[in-house]
């Protein structure tokens, strides 16, 4: 195996290469600018996000806050939960339902098994549920389809295989949030450690329902696709205009620092960690930390630790320091994770092999719902300035 972790498919020339010196975004990044001081586009973005926020103020934070906590309550008055808390077994969904029990409201958390969890993420997903006393829906998607999903998407060689994931898990929330005639949906999401604009070309836009379909019908084995559950970019539409669901990134309402979050759900709730972001999943360790760096020459960790950097949660010199070893704990968990992800996909290493070396694809190479989208998105921000004038 070990041509498979040693091999990499690198698509930029070492000649042009570039970090900025503030955070750790380089030009794998392909729209990055630095300007006379080698500081890039992205961090100082951010960093202009992060004043203009009205939420930045803390007075204004908590005020925000008990304004919020006030309409879910009320809105939930009569029902057996006011709230909807997504649970993946990291920290930050953790710390979510965490606050939102302190803060006394009733959520249902909300847990999604693709069938790649870890043992580490349902041993913290239950300690958190029977420390705190919530109730927790796990919605476990049908092995058999899903994988016949993700082998398309490789066979596709697009790159945001995890579009099929995040598309189940939002509308697995929405679902039960209309299941319970909820409004609020409270996600462990945030500015202050993953508000950094994510470089075109890494992800897709996860509504694509179309791009999913395309991609199954062109390369899946089975002629229909039964129980999947999916949110198309209308339906998600619908939901926050027409029936006001709303999908909060609740941690922007409270005073978050991860490492001290981490801290607090180890000592008061045996929480054990994970050495980097969405890393409770086996497949998003090993899609985040082997394909995405291998094949297309991606690595995620320059993106949350500039986050961290510039929200003054982590110092560039440990970020630098780290980024030195491979995206993984260890060469062990690494070799461990290949084996796993072979057995689990049917697959051999001379297929994972020719995988990693095949050029990547667009997204848009398959049929798309992404034009309708920026259509939309160009829309709608013509038409804001001249609603809030209004108003």
């Amino acid at each position: 195996m070990k041509n498979l972790i040693d091999s990499a498919n690198l698509n930029q020339s070492p000649e042009k290469y570039q970090v900025c010196n503030r955070c750790v975004m380089d030009t794998s990044a392909q729209d990055i600018r630095f300007d006379s001081n080698g500081i890039c586009n992205y961090c100082q973005d951010f960093e202009h996000l992060l004043t203009t926020l009205p939420l930045s103020n803390p007075y204004q934070r908590q005020f925000e806050l008990e304004k919020l906590v006030e309409k879910v309550r009320r809105d939930g008055k009569g029902k057996p939960y006011d709230c909807i808390v997504g649970l993946s077994g990291g920290v930050d969904s953790a710390y979510t339902l965490l606050k939102v029990k302190e803060l006394g409201l009733r959520p249902l958390a909300v847990h999604m098994d693709n069938g790649w969890d870890s043992e580490l993420a349902a041993n913290n997903i239950q300690t958190i549920i029977q420390g705190l006393g919530v109730d927790l829906y796990t919605h476990v998607i049908d092995w058999e389809e899903y994988r016949d999903l993700m082998q398309a998407f490789f066979d596709a060689d697009v790159i945001d295989v995890e579009l099929l994931y995040d598309n189940a898990m939002q509308a697995v929330n929405y679902n039960l949030a209309c299941k319970y005639d909820l409004h609020y949906i409270l996600a462990g999401s945030n500015h202050a450690t993953e508000g950094m604009a994510m470089p075109p070309g890494w992800n897709w836009f996860k509504h694509d329902v179309r791009n999913i379909w395309a991609i199954q019908k062109r390369f899946g084995t089975k002629k229909s696709i039964r129980t999947f559950p999916t949110l198309s970019f209308s339906r998600y539409v619908w939901l926050r205009k027409g029936r006001g669901i709303s999908w909060i990134s609740f941690l922007d309402y409270v005073e978050y620092d991860k490492p001290k979050a981490l801290a607090f759900l180890a000592e008061q709730y045996g929480f054990r960690p994970y050495p980097y972001k969405h890393y409770e999943s086996i497949f998003t360790r090993f899609y985040q930390g082997y394909i995405l760096p291998k094949k297309f020459a991606v690595d995620k960790r320059r993106l949350h630790f500039s986050t961290l950097i510039i929200s003054g949660q982590m110092k560039r010199e440990e970020a630098i320091k780290d980024l030195q070893n491979i995206p993984y704990p260890d060469q062990q968990i690494l070799q461990r994770d290949i084996e796993y992800f072979l057995k689990k996909m049917n697959w051999n290493a001379s297929g994972l092999n020719d995988y990693i070396q095949r050029p990547g694809e667009s997204h848009l190479s398959y049929s798309s719902e992404e034009p309708l989208y920026r259509c939309a998105w160009k829309i709608w921000k013509f038409f804001k300035p001249i609603t809030s004038a209004l108003k």
